[in-house]
């Protein structure tokens, strides 16, 4: 999609968007935890408006908000919030076991990389997991617990690594570590709520999986991407990310 139309579509989607939902409950909302400032939405573990998003009907990658945005809208029904779902490959194909509709279209990634946790990408920091939800349930397990398990699921994304496991902070992240980027993530929390967090500020592991464990009350979470892997969309905070990777692989939606 030409650049200056992607944005010139974008941009009027978020206006009807916001126009249509300026009376709707907003799930997303602005807050500083800790020493950073984030996006956090909100939605309940059984609302069934949520869902994950990859490939258009002809088979092609949606790669952009705006375009999933158009499509919802097509359909007479509108995108509340969007945000990515997890870590791609160069052709937006999900990296690991991917869920949609009770359709398993890629199989999960039992790949391990051993050295140093700085040389070792992302996805394959120890433990990862995967983020499942559907038929009034949603949770995070790790991957070898998620396979073993076999938790009955409609929609399901494997990303990494594990920022919290049972309320404990993944053990190989480092207080103060220099490393440090935009993030996003996802926790299943206290009372039943998914929590969609991305950081507005350069953020460590570290002090992101804090800002569930301790802010967010959410004994497990997920780190979903990081740089420019990490976008939202929220017509009512007028936000449309728009990533350099040339858009986003899977993502994950409300819509109404």
């Amino acid at each position: 999609m030409n650049f200056f139309r992607h944005w010139s579509l974008t941009a009027a989607l978020l206006l009807a968007a916001a126009g249509h939902g300026a009376a709707a409950e907003q799930p997303c909302e602005r807050r500083t935890l800790g020493d950073a400032h984030y996006v956090v939405c909100t939605v309940k573990k059984d609302d069934a408006r949520l869902r994950l998003f990859w490939q258009k009907p002809d088979g092609a990658p949606y790669r952009w908000f705006g375009t999933l945005a158009e499509r919802i809208e097509a359909q007479g029904r509108t995108l509340v919030f969007a945000m990515n779902a997890g870590m791609y490959g160069d052709d937006f194909t999900p990296m690991g076991v991917y869920v949609e509709e009770g359709r398993q279209l890629r199989p999960a990634d039992l790949k391990t990389m051993d050295g140093p946790q700085a040389k070792i990408p992302n996805f394959y920091k120890q433990p990862n997991g995967v983020f499942y939800f559907g038929s009034g349930e949603a949770g995070i397990l790790t991957t070898a617990a998620f396979l073993k398990e076999r938790p009955k699921s409609d929609f399901a994304t494997q990303s990494g690594p594990m920022l919290v496991t049972a309320n404990e902070v993944n053990p190989i992240f480092i207080a103060g570590s220099s490393d440090r980027t935009r993030r996003s993530g996802v926790g299943v929390c206290a009372g039943g709520d998914l929590r969609f967090v991305i950081s507005e500020d350069d953020v460590n592991f570290f002090d992101f999986a804090a800002v569930f464990k301790n802010h967010l009350s959410c004994p497990d979470a997920l780190f979903l991407d990081g740089g420019q892997g990490a976008g939202l969309f929220s017509p009512a905070l007028k936000r449309a990310d728009w990533s350099w990777h040339g858009g986003y692989g899977p993502m994950i939606g409300l819509v109404e």
